[in-house]
């Protein structure tokens, strides 16, 4: 049975392909949007949704689902028109609007390190209770609570975002190394030698400027930045031990590098990997469309197998990053926006386009098996078609995560300061820089 229960404590108080846009509009206090998409008919009977989102490729989920929902709703036709900004910018122009009563959308995208903040106080969103409880077995539960208060579910997933390890099999061969045999941390670190003594690529890469090396390895262990009672525990001995990995993975094994650019998004990163600069790389599931996106040479060569296990019987993978999905308070047309918004995150179909059309493991696990996750597609043509019989393996091994207000704060100790500190620059110990964050957070807390 999948695991569906994932722990969560929010307190109260808290990526690139779409349709073609048709010019920037203006969002809450006169921001422009980046850009903007109109799905659906241009007419009269059609009620117009607005949608706010910081990444384009979230849209194409949309696309289908308005389409099922006109056809099998004649006489309750919607628009949908949805509008990107950059995060940052697309978070305090909602958060404005939310505060003064006026200018939000219908529907907004919340990435996780940021939805406890808006949960704060009296939530200003629609519950969605009725539409995820009907649904609610079928699901990866854990996915939902990260969006919840008070036995109320306010967002939408968009994925699990299991944890997983991208292999360049050619690169692997060529070290005289069968991906499948490493089982274990130590495997891992023994067949990085065998790569860089007889390959001319490193094992792998580690993140200085972003957390999805540094936040997979804890999670897998049952770990986080904070425990379920909202405690920092950042700098706890599995954290220490693990940031030390890291550091041990570059400067004594020698086995890996750190990622040009700083993390796994950047341009000079794509052309790394492309041109075969490591051998293996731990990511999400959704990562998946990076490859495609930016990394084309290696369609073929890429094959993806869990995460090796810390100990016997560990865990393999760990669920990372998120983005909700809500329905705010300021809509006019609540049933509507949130029937919708069930139509295109909790249904079957809706799941089934979360993988064919955003490459995303989608949150409703009845689905994973199912006739249709099995076509062919660019995803199973770039990497290999068992990709679902292996989450089928790991379901039970996704650790919860515990996300509050100060998520975002820990997020950016870890991007800017601890990681730069205990593996770039080598300023601090790991465990100075973890206690050193630790209590700069502790200190925010008691403010």
């Amino acid at each position: 049975m999948l695991k569906k229960s994932l722990s969560l404590l929010l307190i109260p108080g808290l990526f690139l392909a779409a349709c073609g846009g048709n010019g920037g509009s203006e969002g809450a206090g006169g921001s422009e949007a980046e850009d903007t998409s109109v799905i659906g008919p241009d007419s009269e009977e059609a009620t117009e949704l607005t949608f706010w989102t910081f990444n384009e490729q979230h849209i194409g989920v949309y696309e289908p689902a308005v389409k099922r929902w006109n056809e099998e709703n004649p006489d309750r036709q919607i628009q949908l028109t949805a509008e990107v900004f950059p995060i940052d910018q697309m978070n305090n122009n909602l958060r404005l609007a939310l505060q003064s009563g006026e200018g939000a959308p219908d529907i907004a995208d919340i990435e996780v390190s940021h939805f406890g903040s808006f949960l704060e106080g009296d939530v200003q969103f629609e519950s969605m209770n009725d539409q995820v409880e009907p649904v609610l077995e079928d699901m990866v539960e854990g996915r939902l609570d990260l969006y919840s208060k008070d036995d109320n579910y306010y967002g939408l997933p968009y994925h699990v975002g299991a944890t997983v390890m991208y292999y360049n099999e050619e690169i692997m061969d060529e070290a005289g190394v069968d991906i499948d045999s490493i089982e274990t941390w130590d495997d891992y670190v023994e067949a990085g030698k065998q790569v860089t003594e007889n390959t001319d690529s490193m094992m792998t890469t580690v993140e200085t400027t972003d957390q999805f090396t540094f936040w997979p390895l804890i999670a897998q262990q049952g770990s986080d930045y904070f425990n379920e009672d909202g405690e920092v525990i950042l700098d706890n001995e599995t954290n220490v031990e693990s940031l030390q990995f890291m550091n041990d993975m570059v400067h004594e094994h020698e086995i890996a590098e750190i990622a040009p650019g700083g993390d796994h998004h950047e341009e000079q990163y794509y052309g790394y990997m492309n041109d075969g600069g490591a051998a293996s790389l731990m990511m999400p599931m959704w990562y998946m469309g990076r490859f495609i996106d930016y990394m084309e040479d290696l369609e073929g060569k890429i094959q993806i197998r869990p995460l090796p296990r810390w100990e016997e019987d560990g865990n393999r993978t760990s669920g990372m990053g998120g983005t909700g999905t809500v329905v705010t308070n300021q809509t006019e047309k609540p049933e509507l926006a949130k029937e919708f918004l069930a139509e295109a995150k909790l249904t079957e179909e809706g799941n089934i386009d979360l993988w064919t059309e955003l490459g995303f493991d989608p949150p409703m696990y009845s689905v994973w098996d199912s006739e249709e996750m099995g076509e062919s597609n660019k995803y199973y043509e770039y990497f290999h078609d068992d990709i679902f019989d292996m989450l089928l393996e790991l379901n039970d091994e996704v650790e919860g995560l515990n996300i509050t207000p100060e998520t975002s704060d820990v997020t950016n100790e870890i991007n800017t300061n601890v990681l730069n500190s205990a593996v770039r620059q080598q300023s601090s110990t790991p465990q100075e820089a973890l206690e050193q964050a630790a209590e700069s957070v502790r200190s925010g807390m008691s403010e």
